[in-house]
């Protein structure tokens, strides 16, 4: 499925009106454009990508609901999916909710306590797996989610037996065939699902959207950035996190896009030169990666490819200000210059994400404004956007005409904004859940009596463009009162190629340290130029390696105040990953987790200075 760049921009926006509801949504697709492409996957038994027409995709929902219907679910009944991005993954949600369930997506890599916890928090019946594994982690646990009744895998091998649970592969359970998609719930203020928040800090939370939610918010951001027939979008986020399962499933389908699922993370860049997509929606840390890679190659190269890539940053950049109307235009620059540097110089980067993006999207973190104006100066549109899983989840975002790269742009259509105490920014929009499954307590913490979501983070308005500071729960205060956002520190320290990973502590200590886990290749080079062995342990505590880079990071910090100088560091080559449970699904940090597994080693970083009992 290729399609040229050249095509028309062709919209067909389906509203939320018209739909009604997300199976609605879905009808409406198929009625609109039944034989336009809807997905692509990679088929590993053929060994090819294989390509869905939307017509394709509903003969199959109808089989998915119709074993669904030989259950006894009942509208409202919660339904479990573990799963990874696939069509199998759409075919069963769009099943489920066309039958009135609720769909309570989970996370592939959590752990099976953890999966536990959502099954029973939720009450849910009925679970999706992709892998026989996966079920078999969670059967010694299995008396811990008493209502769970039936499991399905889709994979062809015999499942673990749990008293009271029925199993069955998919091909045991799927029909053969059926009639057209039946769609029962027509309120599209119904509940459609439950999403548990990844979270920083303690349990999850079940943050519950209703049809109308998603609706709303897929098309307020097709109002800001709109999509069209022609375009295709590449999938590698997780769909169990909103921010994808909106972004990159919904609002394709709103306006009749198409959608690859990438067969994994290691393959994302293969995937990407094949599909060639004209979308990419990520979270910081991958825009960070090929950021932090590019340096690093540049630095291995000769002064005049230096010279001649900054001249293309700097080239690029003026170029991004005058399309932005914020630089006056240069007939040399724009028509000459421009246009060569980009093919000798940029073009060599851009084409490692296909060659052909129409505009990149970063969300569900805080992304430096050096690595977005970076991508920017290359010539790829890159938008931030911000948002939260309890409003559907896009709040904000910058658009191809206005893009702020230090901000996260300015409130959708509808959402409304305003700064609260200790300049914590609070939301009203119509994609606002109707609140925390089972948790009215915690609801009427986020949610006040006038409406307004608390959102936990720190924010400047800049017009009506949103900067994010950091996060209220997050801002360190030192023993000296001192108040530090560590995130901003966080983020210039990762984009050097030296660091996969970044966290400042200090909360009431007299001064900031790090915890910093360096990146392999780089820690082997630093190694070599203290005159240190970079495959023995010790030599991450030497006081030269140390040394080296407390003077790397006071020249990455040289435009921060004084207070926000790191004065002590540990030096790590650990994994830090969501499997481990250190990283959300969205790459962020978990501070307390890190915190607790590090306890002795920043204990160690604050050696004679610990605070008295």
């Amino acid at each position: 499925m290729k399609h040229d760049t050249a095509l028309s921009k062709i919209p067909d926006t389906i509203s939320a009106a018209e739909a009604s509801t997300l199976p609605g949504l879905l009808k409406c697709r198929i009625e609109r454009t039944p034989s336009s492409p809807a997905y692509q996957q990679y088929d590993r038994k053929q060994n090819r990508w294989v390509s869905y027409c939307w017509q394709e995709i509903g003969n199959s929902i109808a089989r998915w609901q119709q074993g669904l219907i030989k259950e006894s679910l009942a509208a409202g009944d919660r339904v479990a999916i573990l799963l990874a991005n696939s069509v199998e993954w759409v075919c069963f949600e769009q099943a489920a909710l066309a039958l009135g369930l609720v769909v309570v997506p989970l996370y592939t890599w959590d752990s099976p306590e953890n999966l536990a916890y959502l099954l029973k928090d939720s009450g849910s019946r009925l679970l999706l797996t992709g892998t026989a594994e996966q079920w078999l982690k969670l059967v010694p646990l299995a008396t811990s989610f008493p209502e769970l009744d039936k499991v399905i895998c889709l994979e062809e091998k015999p499942l673990a037996k749990a008293p009271d649970i029925s199993t069955d592969s998919i091909s045991q359970w799927l029909p053969s065939d059926a009639g057209e998609i039946t769609i029962h719930p027509d309120n599209p203020d119904s509940l459609a699902t439950i999403v548990y928040t990844s979270g920083t800090t303690g349990p999850p939370k079940g943050v519950m959207l209703s049809h109308y939610n998603i609706l709303w918010n897929a098309e307020a951001i097709l109002k800001v950035i709109p999509c069209y027939t022609s375009d295709v979008l590449l999938s590698f986020l997780p769909l169990s996190h909103t921010f994808e399962r909106t972004a990159g499933y919904y609002t394709p389908m709103m306006a009749g896009s198409s959608v690859a699922y990438a067969r994994s993370m290691e393959d994302l860049g293969e995937d990407l030169r094949t599909i060639r997509p004209t979308i990419i929606i990520s979270v910081p840390r991958i825009f960070e990666k090929v950021y932090a890679k590019v340096r690093h190659q540049l630095q291995q190269k000769s002064s005049f490819a230096q010279w001649l890539f900054q001249l293309t940053l700097d080239t690029g950049r003026h170029h991004f200000e005058t399309s932005q109307g914020r630089a006056s235009s240069s007939v040399f620059r724009e028509n000459l210059l421009w246009p060569l540097l980009q093919r000798i110089a940029a073009a060599k980067i851009l084409d490692r994400l296909g060659g052909r993006i129409r505009f990149a999207v970063s969300g569900g973190a805080p992304l430096h404004e050096a690595v977005s104006r970076f991508f920017l100066s290359l010539g790829l549109p890159l938008l931030q956007g911000y948002g939260l899983t309890e409003v559907a989840p896009v709040v904000s975002t910058n658009s191809l005409d206005h893009n702020i790269p230090a901000s996260v742009g300015p409130p959708l259509p509808e959402v409304q904004c305003r700064i609260g105490r200790e300049n914590e920014l609070l939301v009203k929009s119509p994609g606002l859940m109707s609140g925390y499954w089972n948790l009215p307590d915690k609801t009427k913490e986020a949610i006040d009596s006038e409406g307004w979501l608390h959102t936990g983070d720190v924010v400047e308005m800049e017009n009506s463009d949103i900067h994010i500071r950091g996060r209220l729960k997050e801002i360190i205060v030192t023993s000296t009162g001192e108040k530090v956002p560590p995130v901003d520190l966080e983020m210039t320290i990762g984009g050097d190629p030296l660091f996969d990973h970044v966290m400042v502590v200090g909360e009431g200590m007299p001064y900031l340290a790090a915890l910093l886990v360096l990146h392999r290749s780089s820690w082997n080079e630093l190694a070599e130029e203290c005159g240190l062995d970079p495959d023995e342990d010790s030599a991450l505590q030497e006081p030269a390696a140390k040394q080296a880079v407390i003077k790397k990071l006071e020249a990455l910090l040289h435009e921060f105040p004084g207070n926000a100088r790191i004065r002590t560091v540990s030096l790590l080559l650990d994994d830090w990953s969501i499997a481990n449970g250190l990283l959300t699904p969205t790459l962020k940090l978990k501070r307390e987790t890190v915190e607790h597994r590090y306890a002795a080693v920043i204990k160690e970083l604050y050696k004679g200075h610990e605070v008295p009992v």
